[in-house]
Formats: C-alpha cells, structure tokens, sequence
C-alpha cells in the first residue's frame, strides 16, 4: 500500500486499462517540499499538472494516457482515490501548481532520494541507473535484469512488459533460467529437481515415444528374428540338395559315362559344378543375411534395453530401416521329391548309354539342366504388379449348396431361403453355404472377392475336401485342407486346421488373394485406394487348389471381381 499525504493509503496501479499491479511499489521518499508536487502516476515532479474533481493533481499527459485505456468502458476513474466520473472529464492546466512546479525548480530545492535508496554491497543494484545506482525494487526474468522503482514503471506502463515475470530482487538471474529453452525453472515434485515447463513437457513425451517406439521395436525383432529362421531353414535345405545333386544324381552319371566317353564325363561334370556352385553361393549367401540378421537383432536388443530416452530416440532404428534382401522375402527351394523324376529318366536312359552313347548324349543334357536351384520370383509391390497375375475365376455350380444363387455369369453368389434346383453331385456342400471354383489353381495366381452383408470367408481348398458331412471338416479352414480369411465389418481373422490366427488392418468391402503355389506363399490383402497385406502363409502346396466362397446367412453377397 502507498501512503501520500494527498490522499488515502491505495496501491500504486498501472496505467493499462486501470489493471491492479502485483506488486506494490511505494512512492520515492522525496523531501517533505518536493512530495507535495510528484504525479502519482509517474512519481515524478508534475509536469503541465491537471486537477480532477476528487482534488488529485496529476501530470495532464499521464491522466491522458490513462484514461485512454479506459475509452472501452467509458468510465474513467481517479489513479489514486478511484473516484469515477461520466462524461471524461475535460482537463485544464492547473496554473497555480504550475507555478509553484517552476518557482521550485528555480530555487533548486528538489531533493535527492535518501541516501538508503541507493544499493549498498549487499543490495541488488538498478541495472539501468547510471552514476550512483539504487536499490532494484524487482528482477525480471524476462529482461534477465534488475530495476529500481522509476525504471521498472514501463513494466506496468507498456503493453510489450505486460507478461514479464517479475520477481524479488536477485543477483543470479542466470541461475533460474534454463539454458535449453531460456524459460523460468520450477521445482517438480515428480522430477525432484529444479526444470522449467518445457523440460518437463519434453521429458514426458520422450517417455511417451519411448514406450511408443518400443513397442515397434518389438514388432520388428520378430520380423527379424522369423526371417533369421526362415533362412537358417532354407540353408538346410540347400545343404540336402547339394547332398542329392552330388551323390544321387551327378555322381550316377559321372560313373555311366566314364565307361563310354570322356567328353561326356567332362560335360557332366562341368554341370554338375555349376549346379553345385550356384548352390553354394546362395548358401553363402544366406549365410551372410543370416549374420547380419543376428547382428541386428543384437543391436535391437541392446537399444530396447537402454534407459536413456534421447539415445533410444536418437538410434531408433525407424531412421535406418532393415535393409531388404536382395531376393523376395521368403526363398523357396525344390524339395528333395522334385530330382525323383531325374533320378528316373537317368535310370531309364542307363541301359541306351550303354549301346547307344552318341543318341542319348542330347537327352542327358535336357534331363540334367532341368535340375536347378529356384529362387522364387518376388511377391509384387502393387496392384498393379498383382494384376499381372490376375486369374479369372467362375464358380462351380456342382459345389454349390443349394440355398445359394449363382449370377453374373456364375462369378456372383448370394443366400437365399429358396432352394436352387441344382441336380445331386458328389461334390456339393449340401450344409454349408459354401462353393469352389471350376478352375484349380497353379503356379502365380491373383484374384479378388467383393463382398456385401453380415460377413463372408474368403478361401482356398483341396478338391478333396469333405463335402456331405455335417461335420466341422467341411467349413473352409477347420481342416488341414482348406485356408480361409474370415472378413466380418470391423474384423479379420484367418482359419487353418481349426486354428484362428486374428489379424488387423483396414475394414474393406474388397478382399485380393496372392497365390503362389510352387512356392508355397499364400497371401490375403485389404483392397481400397492402397494393397493392405494382411496375412501370409508359407507351406508347401501338396495338390492343386480351388478358390472358395463362404456367405453367413440370407442375404449376404460375394462376387469374384473381373479384373481383366
């Protein structure tokens, strides 16, 4: 509170919209003769001096400047008693006081601020006094200085000082601010330690993408660690087949030959050692992916595992994603059953080479290079490479139950409460709103399945699957015959073998299906604007596959798409 002899005890206010001021700063003690000619306002001596109807006198540019922030609310009020009054009131120069103001600047009888005002060794000095510098009556952590009464009045008087933290006066300004964000530090009880706001904002997200962050990391470890199996699976297998290309098949040949022809011996065995080679240089191959593989997850591991936040953010393996192989992701070789039919026609050729070398010399080679190590082809990128292995299918009206409606040139199916007059067929599904395809399925396949209604399956089956039986091996994916993607509004899940494995990805009225079959990949994709995969397969196909359709109840709809 401010005590004047002019008036009552009030607190000094700003001249900002008549706003009170958080701190509360008391007149300068001037001289008993001076005191009575300071402006309340800018506790300086009265300049051009004003006075209002309560009998306060002010300089008449400080009054003009305050009131101005109350044009808004058309009440203009008193700086120092608060007296209100409506209309503004007209001001005129006070001469009297004016006179008085200018006979007493004359005399020289201003006195100066008493000599505890100024700052002693112990004191936070002015930073903007010049000569002899007075007490800082606040700090601003703001300005990162200290004022004394008269320079810190535009902290109150100019809009642009109108957020900035005052405080008590201190010498280590530096100290509470923060070097990253140059913002006030606060002690947080949760941190138990002394950070500003945005530290503490930071230090929760980082937490938060951590947790984020490791979640995906987890993710990408089984990537890695199911392609690491993959592949020590596929170098097992090219380890038999080097067996069976060095022992059973070549070494055979080698032997028959040598009894007639030395340049016979010598082809053979030049393809033999290209086989053999490439063999190995694939397994080499796989053996250095399979390396770097383990590396990797090594250093996953050890990044999962460490507790600084900005290093785990910093490495996070998003910045440098897992290299791709160089071939598709999963690599699919003959099984050992396919160099049977080698082993035959070398066997059926044995007795020729003996009579006839120079005929079968021809027919040896053909036999021989037929045999090979397979990289499969890579599984396609987008639609549009999917489209190339478009398959137009039709579906089988001697599978169909009978409650089902074939259209569209049978690539449409619907459930309706009718039976169809469709003739008895061993093949039919007579319990199952099910149905295959008329064409089976080999080699690189793509189709695509719309779909309307409460939900339907989308799959693929052995033509020997149980038909008339009211048993669960009939339904598509409850044996070891059939897979199928269940597709339900808000839901995937796929069946095989009476196992559910549930998947996600975005709802989609449109279902694609990958096959590859002498690679064992079946593949099961969400269709809209982009592919989504949504589940993957890798077996080993043992007969050709028909496409399948099953609908829930009546009136659900499924179409085999035209794609060409």
């Amino acid at each position: 509170m401010v005590t004047s002899r002019r008036g009552p005890p009030v607190s000094q206010t700003s001249i900002l919209g008549g706003q009170q001021v958080a701190a509360e700063l008391p007149l300068a003690r001037r001289g008993d003769q001076l005191e009575r000619f300071c402006c309340s306002i800018c506790l300086d001596i009265l300049k051009d001096p004003v006075t209002i109807g309560c009998g306060h006198s002010f300089c008449m540019i400080c009054l003009k400047t305050h009131w101005d922030n109350e044009d808004e609310r058309r009440i203009y009020s008193c700086p120092q008693c608060r007296m209100t009054f409506t209309p503004r009131p007209v001001l005129a120069k006070n001469i009297m006081f004016a006179d008085l103001v200018e006979e007493l600047k004359k005399t020289g009888h201003q006195a100066d601020p008493a000599d505890h005002c100024y700052a002693g060794p112990e004191d936070v000095a002015c930073d903007v006094c010049t000569g002899r510098k007075l007490k800082a009556l606040k700090s601003c952590l703001v300005c990162l200085a200290s004022y004394c009464e008269k320079h810190l009045l535009p902290h109150f008087q100019s809009p642009p000082f109108k957020k900035h933290k005052l405080v008590e006066p201190s010498k280590k300004l530096q100290e509470n601010i923060c070097s990253h964000h140059n913002e006030v530090m606060m002690f947080y009880r949760t941190e138990q330690q002394c950070i500003c706001y945005l530290c503490f904002v930071d230090e929760h997200k980082a937490a938060a993408e951590r947790t984020e962050r490791q979640r995906d990391l987890g993710l990408r470890r089984q990537t890695i660690q199911q392609r690491l199996q993959d592949r020590e699976n596929d170098v097992k297998l090219l380890q038999q087949v080097v067996e069976v290309v060095n022992e059973k098949i070549f070494t055979e040949l080698i032997r028959l030959v040598e009894k007639r022809s030395s340049d016979v011996k010598q082809q053979i065995g030049s393809q033999q050692e290209t086989k053999v080679s490439r063999a190995k240089e694939l397994q080499e191959r796989l053996e250095q992916e399979i390396n770097e593989l383990k590396r990797k997850d090594d250093e996953l591991k050890q990044l999962s595992n460490t507790e600084d936040h900005n290093q785990f953010l910093h490495n996070d393996p998003s910045l440098s994603p897992l290299r791709e192989s160089a071939h598709s992701s999963s690599i699919s070789i003959r099984p050992l059953r396919y160099f049977e039919d080698v082993t035959a026609a070398v066997l059926q050729v044995r007795g020729l080479l003996q009579d006839i070398l120079s005929e079968t010399k021809t027919k040896i080679s053909q036999i021989v290079s037929q045999v090979d190590v397979l990289l499969p082809q890579p599984v396609p990128n987008t639609r549009a490479d999917f489209l190339k292995y478009s398959q137009e299918i039709t579906l089988d009206p001697n599978t169909a139950n009978k409650h089902l409606l074939l259209s569209e040139g049978n690539r449409k199916v619907t459930v309706i409460s009718e039976e169809q007059s469709y003739s008895n067929h061993p093949d039919r599904f007579n319990y199952l709103y099910q149905v295959l395809s008329r064409e089976s399925l080999t080699g690189r396949c793509y189709w695509e399945v719309e779909w309307r209604g409460r939900g339907v399956e989308v799959a693929v089956a052995y033509k020997n699957i149980s038909r008339a039986e009211d048993t669960y091996e009939c339904i598509f994916g409850y044996n070891d015959k059939s897979w199928s993607l269940d597709c339900d509004k808000n839901s995937y899940s796929v069946f095989y073998n009476n196992l559910m494995t549930p998947v996600s990805g975005p709802p989609s009225s449109r279902v694609g299906v990958y096959l590859d079959h002498s690679a064992g990949v079946l593949s099961f994709y969400s269709v809209s604007d982009t592919m989504t995969l949504l589940h993957r397969v890798h077996t080993t196909f043992t007969q050709p596959l028909y496409a399948g359709v099953r609908v829930y109840c009546y009136g659900v709809t499924a179409e085999v798409c035209k794609l060409k």
